[in-house]
């Protein structure tokens, strides 16, 4: 009697555990309770379509709280299109309380494209401060100014979508003051005018194409680097000594190489002497078989030619500098 009784009140349980879990009733109990009207049946085809029902229900119960009048089919669309429905609702509440004209549909883009809306609105109302890294630049004097920045910026939600991030801020504030240290005479008028810069970079319009409206670029540090000037004129004279050095070196090569060929012309010319004092003996040997050369002469020469070595070696013997003939 009583075992069908136990089977039905099983039955009963796993039923209502099967429903409970896959039925979010609490969560219908909650909308109700909150005035918002979400079907049972919606609910359940949120579970079919792969939908987690309170990521939907939760925010749309904040949405209806603050009076934003959404849908129940809007923050499911841009649940199932990968977006963040919380995140995205927050900001809408967020835009309404700060007075900042947003519209579902934007929000959704802004947050779709990858960026987060809540923190853009929040930066709209509460502006951010960007500090540049210090940037070095060149004055006309060849002096190294090194200037560090801080932009204040606040988020343009209608360039949220499309418009360039923080880093082309950065970029384009560093492109800045260069241009502005660099057209600067001296180093010092830098130094003793930094508002300068920030007058500069204010006027090229730095937050076109950005995601950000620029407020404010105050200078925060400004430091005095090398003497670029002075190390590039050492380096330019280092490399023409170098180039002077290596064209002395080429003209140096060039005159030992003519001094060679100079001593290999004397050689040539002694070769030819000694060719022609060869020829005298013989010219000599010839005279005397003719006749045309006596005996007495020849005598007379070689008298002649030893008194002239005699005088030759006394010659080198005071003086060793002379060569020996």
């Amino acid at each position: 009697m009583f075992l069908p009784i136990l089977l039905i009140a099983a039955l009963a349980i796993i039923v209502l555990s099967v429903l409970f879990t896959f039925v979010p009733v609490m969560l219908w109990i909650s909308a109700l309770a909150s005035g918002v009207y979400v079907g049972i049946f919606t609910l359940i085809a949120m579970r079919l379509r792969r939908v987690v029902p309170s990521r939907i229900v939760n925010p749309l119960i904040k949405a209806h709280k603050a009076g934003l009048g959404l849908t129940i089919n809007q923050l499911e669309s841009h649940y199932l299109a990968g977006g963040n429905v919380d995140r995205v609702v927050n900001a809408l509440i967020a835009a309404q309380r700060a007075n900042i004209p947003l519209q579902f549909e934007r929000a959704a883009a802004i947050d779709l494209a990858g960026r987060d809306v809540l923190q853009a609105v929040q930066m709209s109302v509460n502006p951010r401060v960007i500090e540049t890294p210090m940037v070095a630049a060149v004055a006309k004097d060849g002096i190294e100014v090194k200037v560090k920045a801080r932009v204040t910026v606040r988020a343009n939600i209608d360039r949220l979508v499309g418009g360039a991030g923080e880093e082309t801020i950065i970029a384009r504030v560093g492109e800045g003051i260069v241009t502005t240290v660099g057209s600067s005479s001296t180093h010092k008028d830098v130094l003793e005018n930094p508002d300068l810069i920030s007058r500069t970079v204010l006027d090229k319009g730095l937050d076109a194409g950005t995601a950000f409206e620029i407020l404010s670029i105050d200078i925060a540090d400004v430091d005095v680097g090398k003497n670029i000037g002075a190390n590039l004129q050492t380096e330019q004279a280092e490399a023409d000594k170098r180039i002077a050095q290596a064209k002395a070196e080429e003209r140096r090569a060039m005159a030992v190489a003519q001094e060679q060929e100079m001593k290999a012309k004397v050689v040539e010319m002694r070769a030819k002497v000694v060719e022609a004092e060869s020829q005298v003996p013989l010219a000599m040997a010839e005279a005397l078989r003719n006749g045309n050369l006596g005996v007495l002469d020849y005598m007379n020469v070689r008298n002649l030619d030893a008194d002239t070595q005699m005088r030759s070696s006394i010659g080198r013997a005071t003086d060793p500098s002379k060569p020996e003939k």
